[in-house]
């Protein structure tokens, strides 16, 4: 039986003793970015946070769906107004999700964690990693301005038999599948504390990711840069080698001549060294 989040104690520690404005918990939701946008649009205050136990239609990227059992993963939205930061900068947020939750999950777990550019968690080392978690923002113009709405999806507790279907991808995991033994309150407060401190720092340099060392921490962490890709732009693909990630949040592919090219959107397939 796997234990419920703890609304009080999750607002005690995040909203009272944090550095969040509001935040609820319900059991059933269809999807916590869905119902955070609508928030958004009808004035919800920055860094405002919803946690659902079970979630029934759950987004993804390419508009792909899945579900998870109640009380097993952990799925949080929050809504964003960095308001000194430069509009073109926002595409960012997914990024620095990543870095909260890769950096999390290392230290919190002790779980081999990298990020595949641009919106998931791999687990597992190098030769094996499957798919842990998955993160997805999305833009609400608001009376106050732009919102960003960060959701995060982690599979927590998950046997075998009992991982979210509908993902796409990489084969799923969970991190007790990986061998770790999760306290699913202690883990939100620590994935929510470290992307407050992430987005403070972020912000405090106006978005700019190479004066505030972010850029250089998501690379350290990107499981992507290095790799062999191919990169599915709707029959156009971009074949060739992973070289890094540029200050606007890009992929930079090496193809056959030599060439780099920056992309900032489309499906990346790690392919095995021939």
């Amino acid at each position: 039986m796997v234990a419920l989040l703890d609304a009080a104690e999750l607002r005690r520690r995040l909203v009272d003793d944090g550095p969040y404005a509001k935040l609820d918990v319900v059991t059933v939701t269809g999807s916590t970015n869905t119902d955070l946008s609508a928030a958004a649009a009808a004035g919800a205050p920055d860094r405002t946070v919803l946690f659902a136990e079970e979630q029934q239609s759950g987004r993804g990227r390419m508009r792909r769906t899945w579900i998870s059992p109640r009380g097993y993963g952990l799925h949080v939205s929050t809504v964003l107004r960095p308001g000194p930061v430069p509009q073109e900068a926002l595409g960012w947020l997914p990024l620095l999700a990543g870095i909260a939750l890769a950096e999390t999950v290392r230290d919190a777990c002790g779980v081999p964690a990298a990020l595949k550019w641009p919106n998931d968690l791999l687990l597992g080392d190098g030769d094996t990693w499957r798919k842990g978690a998955g993160i997805l923002a999305e833009a609400v113009s608001t009376a106050d301005g732009l919102a960003i709405v960060v959701g995060i999806g982690v599979n927590v507790h998950h046997g075998p038999g009992e991982l979210p279907t509908g993902a796409g991808g990489l084969p799923a995991t969970s991190l007790a599948e990986q061998g770790a033994d999760v306290d699913r309150q202690d883990f939100a407060v620590r994935l929510l504390t470290a992307l407050a401190a992430v987005d403070d720092l972020w912000r405090e340099h106006g978005g700019d990711v190479l004066a505030s060392g972010l850029l250089d921490r998501y690379q350290r962490l990107c499981g992507t840069v290095g790799r062999q890709v191919r990169v599915e732009l709707g029959g156009n693909d971009l074949l060739g080698t992973a070289t890094g990630v540029d200050a606007d949040g890009r992929l930079v592919v090496r193809g056959a001549d030599g060439a780099g090219t920056p992309v900032s959107a489309g499906d990346v397939v790690h392919l095995r060294p021939r």
